[in-house]
């Protein structure tokens, strides 16, 4: 009889790419892991997992199981909550790296007070990367930021809207202008982020259709260098509110006064349609849902 552990030690080898990082989350020796592999793969007869540098990756039966694990393993958490009342198992969340940093820390302390047992698993990913695991199972839930629902398959709800941010140094010369029109950042020098982030693309698109000249000066993945280049003084950056609203609070950074209804998008979570509703997920949405009372008041002086 095939031991649910074994599905469940697979599937955190599959999420983290590597047997030493989930012998870590697990808390069993590498070599017990090592093992566990090896005897799903006698049982099922093939290779699931097939090392790719210095990460493993999954074959193409290793994809399928993944699947079918992850459902097996959603349904024998939902027995023993319908069951006995069990609120633990795990929580899997994936979302964009800004989400992850400024937004939803609070949020996860919250439910480690409500479900002691839980286990919380945060993966920052692509938005790409999150849509398409929310579809296999392998995310209960995932959080982005997008300007209209990720994918039409999935239950997409908007939390509320995220105010973009024009950020430069108190002192920069746009920010003495009453108001920043788009001709003003002609020649402007921008700190980018990734080609893959929605924002860019936004940003991009209207600067392009307004003929709009620009040098880029770094192009980087992750919001908190691309805050810390503007606040050393390397260029202005177009950033989420909430990656700048301590540095705005301090006075290390100033919003330009620059708006454009084409640059906005809201944060949004996404769950599989069949997804069953278990008790942490169904409080981390309600959560979610309490969070665009509190947040409204501090989206003044926004891009959007």
């Amino acid at each position: 009889m095939l031991d649910l552990v074994y599905l469940h030690t697979f599937r955190e080898v599959a999420r983290r790419r590597s047997i030493t990082r989930a012998a870590e989350e697990l808390g069993y020796a590498q070599s017990s892991v090592t093992v566990q592999i090896q005897k799903l793969e006698k049982h099922y007869g093939v290779p699931l997992l097939e090392r790719y540098g210095r990460y493993m990756r999954l074959t193409p039966p290793g994809e399928a199981l993944l699947k079918l694990a992850s459902q097996m393993l959603d349904l024998y958490d939902q027995s023993r909550e319908t069951v006995a009342g069990y609120a633990g198992g795990t929580l899997v969340i994936g979302a964009i790296d800004s989400l992850s940093a400024y937004f939803l820390p609070p949020y996860l302390q919250r439910l480690r007070r409500m479900f002691p047992g839980l286990n919380i698993q945060l993966q920052p990913e692509r938005e790409s990367n999150i849509v398409s695991k929310v579809k296999e199972g392998e995310f209960d839930i995932g959080l982005l930021l997008d300007v209209k629902p990720a994918d039409t398959s999935l239950l997409c709800t908007a939390v509320r809207e995220e105010p973009l941010m024009l950020v430069a140094l108190p002192d920069h010369p746009l920010g003495l202008l009453p108001k920043v029109e788009l001709s003003d950042l002609n020649g402007a020098e921008l700190i980018i982020s990734e080609e893959s982030c929605i924002y860019r693309g936004m940003f991009e698109k209207v600067l392009r259709e307004g003929e709009i000249a620009f040098t880029s000066l770094f192009e980087l993945g992750n919001p908190e260098a691309i805050k810390q280049c503007v606040v050393n003084g390397l260029g202005i950056a177009l950033l989420p509110q909430m990656v700048v609203a301590d540095e705005l609070a301090a006075g290390k950074l100033a919003a330009l006064p620059f708006t454009h209804p084409d640059i906005r998008f809201d944060l949004q979570y996404l769950i599989h349609p069949k997804k069953w509703m278990s008790g942490p997920l169904q409080a981390f949405i309600d959560m979610l849902g309490d969070s665009e009372e509190g947040e409204s008041a501090s989206h003044s002086g926004a891009v959007g």
